[in-house]
């Protein structure tokens, strides 16, 4: 099937394909199989950042598979979720459905807020009150750990839906997100750059930012 989007996404939609098949992986089909792969890749990118801090919100915590793997002892975190299908049940973890900012409950300051996929969700005009709110709420020298897509996986999300892999995923929902507005909307906030990685064959971007003094 040709989608008039020349050799270089097809080459590198099909090895983006290729490598979210894990073992015992392949051959499944649907959405809930590439939701699923996809969102642990952008969580193992995460966790070298988040998995020594005790205090974590996590703002589209989705069913909660980041809070599952950094909960253990002494562990204290919340997630929040507009689309949080039902309560979870994970030892020292506050599960909440609604919006962020407004919905979190009164709480002490976090560690780490993880945005994995969600900021090029906000509406524009949205995105700088969030970015205040992630220092507001950040103790001292605290950290947003974030991924935000390239614009070039638009592309890679036609295929998708044409094949029925992306059905469900809420992707017309990107408000046309350009990577490079991350940095200066944070530094904007109060918060310096400390990483940045692309990963996902370029296609998909982390940050993490560090709360100024």
């Amino acid at each position: 099937m040709d989608f008039g989007l020349g050799p270089w996404f097809s080459n590198r939609a099909w090895q983006f394909l290729s490598q979210c098949a894990w073992p015992g992986e392949q051959g499944r089909r649907g959405v809930k199989w590439f939701d699923r792969v996809i969102r642990n890749w952008r969580i193992r990118k995460a966790l070298p950042h988040l998995d020594k801090a005790k205090r974590v919100l996590d703002v589209g915590c989705g069913d909660g598979t980041l809070m599952r793997r950094l909960a253990g002892d002494d562990f204290i975190g919340v997630g929040i979720d507009p689309r949080l299908a039902k309560p979870q049940d994970v030892p020292g973890v506050q599960f909440v459905r609604g919006n962020f900012p407004d919905d979190l409950p009164a709480c002490e300051s976090f560690e780490v807020i993880a945005m994995l996929a969600v900021i090029e969700h906000v509406p524009e005009g949205a995105k700088p009150a969030w970015a205040v709110a992630c220092h507001r709420l950040l103790g001292i020298g605290g950290r947003v750990v974030l991924t935000v897509p390239s614009p070039r996986v638009d592309a890679i999300l036609a295929v998708l839906r044409f094949f029925r892999l992306a059905d469900g995923m809420a992707l017309e929902e990107h408000h046309g997100f350009n990577p490079g507005e991350v940095t200066p909307l944070f530094e904007s906030a109060g918060f310096r750059l400390a990483t940045h990685k692309t990963f996902q064959l370029g296609l998909n971007n982390l940050f993490v930012f560090t709360k100024n003094d």
